[in-house]
């Protein structure tokens, strides 16, 4: 008996059940109510979000010429209600719903537990201007709280690499998203604070949606830059994103790559500003000493006399000793700023971390992302990774010897 059941390509699948849903008058003409999450407007216009209510969720996408006809900016937490038709995206079989028209309802739930917060948070005094600290003009380290896997961690790493060679950054791995999350990155900052070993910290992550950026909005996370010691620089997400980190902490960054930038300064123009306040002194001080010889040159030929004149080109002699000292003085004065500043950079350099790794060296760490510092802390079968200066290798322990102990 021959099977006349038809047999589908994945495409004609899609295209098929796509043809169904622009068939179905409740699927052609649709209207959705709900929360907007994961926002995106991307470059060539279009908007692509999700929808969502308590129990499920929808993904959604606004096309241009549609997306320019709204009268307000959407963005996540937004309750709006939309009308479309409702599609396959056949080239991964992902249903959605294609918005022609939108409206806001109101402010998601989670927006609106956001803005009660963040009023709660301003009646106790946690946002004061008055409680600000100063961002150090040249730290001895960078402070960081945020993912240790993360492009957020990279971004910083390779902007102070530019702007401040062989700087100091001490990496306090934290998860920045999920139920963990937020104790996680509160300790981190309790942490930081205990062990001084930085003098300016920098909070946050990359770009994401409200509940992605949802730690660093907890209670928990807030006091903990409150009360933190050290200067907070706060950079989560994006300039466009905002999180009641960022009212807490001492300074706002729209991203971490411009965190990085406000946390040291660039040495290359440190220098350049040395150099002008020596030419600048220099010149103030010699054209003094000019003024004081004229002067005194006027005052000699007014009284006149032989007396007078040799009284003058002692005074003159005296004046030239003078500018002789200062010069000389101003010269030492600057030697010695100049080889301080040497100092501190030889000393950064030589405090570097990875600077070893130049030499041939390795960093091991282990599954947990710590630092492997004895043979007896792995296991047979373990996995480890290395850090050399330019990648990470993974590695397996296939056998261990042990030293005897001295």
């Amino acid at each position: 008996m021959t099977d006349l059941k038809p047999v589908f390509t994945v495409s004609e699948l899609n295209e098929y059940v796509d043809l169904l849903l622009s068939h179905d008058p409740h699927m052609g003409e649709l209207t959705v109510t709900g929360e907007i999450s994961a926002f995106k407007r991307h470059t060539s216009g279009h908007l692509y979000f999700t929808l969502k209510d308590d129990a499920a969720s929808v993904r959604c996408v606004m096309f241009r010429p549609n997306a320019l006809r709204l009268s307000f900016f959407p963005k996540d937490g937004m309750s709006v209600r939309i009308e479309g038709r409702a599609g396959l995206f056949g080239r991964d079989g992902t249903f959605q719903v294609y918005a022609e028209r939108m409206e806001k309802t109101g402010d998601g739930a989670l927006y609106q537990k956001f803005l009660a917060l963040r009023e709660e948070l301003r009646r106790r005094g946690w946002f004061d201007e008055a409680g600000k600290k100063p961002i150090p003009f040249l730290p001895r380290a960078v402070g960081v709280v945020t993912s240790g896997t993360g492009a957020a961690i990279e971004d910083i790493r390779n902007v102070i690499a530019r702007r401040f060679p062989n700087m100091s950054i001490v990496l306090y791995p934290v998860a920045v998203q999920g139920e963990k999350a937020a104790g996680e990155i509160a300790s981190a900052i309790r942490q930081a604070d205990r062990e001084r070993r930085c003098d300016v910290l920098i909070v946050g992550r990359g770009g994401g949606s409200l509940e992605d950026l949802w730690a660093f909005n907890e209670e928990v996370v807030v006091a903990a830059v409150h009360d933190c010691g050290l200067p907070v620089i706060s950079a989560v997400g994006h300039e466009i994103d905002f999180s009641l980190t960022d009212f807490a902490a001492d300074l706002r960054a729209p991203t971490p790559s411009a965190a990085a930038e406000l946390a040291v300064p660039e040495l290359g123009k440190l220098v350049d500003r040395l150099s002008q306040s020596r030419d600048r002194l220099r010149s103030a001080l010699l054209h003094g000493v000019e003024r004081k010889k004229d002067r005194l040159e006027l005052l000699i030929r007014r009284r006149g006399g032989l007396a007078a004149e040799q009284r003058l080109q002692q005074e003159q002699q005296r004046l030239d000793q003078c500018r002789d000292a200062l010069e000389e003085g101003i010269e030492r004065r600057l030697q010695k700023l100049q080889d301080g500043l040497i100092t501190v950079k030889a000393q950064l350099k030589a405090a570097d971390p990875l600077g070893a790794l130049d030499r041939g060296f390795a960093l091991v760490y282990d599954g947990k992302n710590d630092i492997v510092r004895r043979a007896d802390e792995t296991d047979v079968g373990e996995g480890l990774t290395l850090r050399f200066r330019d990648g990470r290798v993974r590695a397996d322990v296939t056998g261990k010897d042990m030293y005897e102990k001295e």
